[in-house]
């Protein structure tokens, strides 16, 4: 399991097992954020306590942050699934560094294509500095 807290501790996220990648996005929000995200569903592989306030982005998604310390701890789908699942992403940054630090970093083109490029070599611990 992994967890994350943002910088007061106030909000705190687990993501059970290990991700199979940290996802980095380049669209008009997530480049501003500069998160690494792993995704799963809410109440599922990943659980989230503490009170956060949240941008919405359009009709999908809304990225939640602490009111406090002001750290966006996770992203969530505004709708469930056809199963009644809702999709979340927590940002590995807010984990320690040894606990995600060789996790594989898939890039997402959510700018121009809204594609999943290529994997490179490059894991987690490279975007530290």
């Amino acid at each position: 399991m992994i967890q994350g807290s943002c910088h007061c501790g106030a909000v705190q996220w687990t993501f059970a097992g290990q991700p199979d990648g940290a996802t980095a996005c380049n669209c008009t929000v997530c480049r501003r954020y500069g998160v690494l995200w792993a995704y799963d569903y809410e109440g599922e592989g990943i659980k989230v306590t503490g009170s956060t306030r949240a941008y919405v982005r359009g009709e999908s998604l809304e990225f939640h942050f602490c009111p406090a310390c002001g750290c966006v701890a996770f992203w969530r789908a505004k709708r469930t699934d056809q199963q009644g699942r809702r999709r979340i992403a927590v940002n590995l940054r807010l984990a320690e560094p040894e606990a995600v630090a060789q996790i594989p970093v898939d890039h997402f083109d959510g700018l121009n294509t809204f594609e999943d490029l290529p994997r490179d070599s490059r894991c987690v611990a490279d975007y530290w500095f």
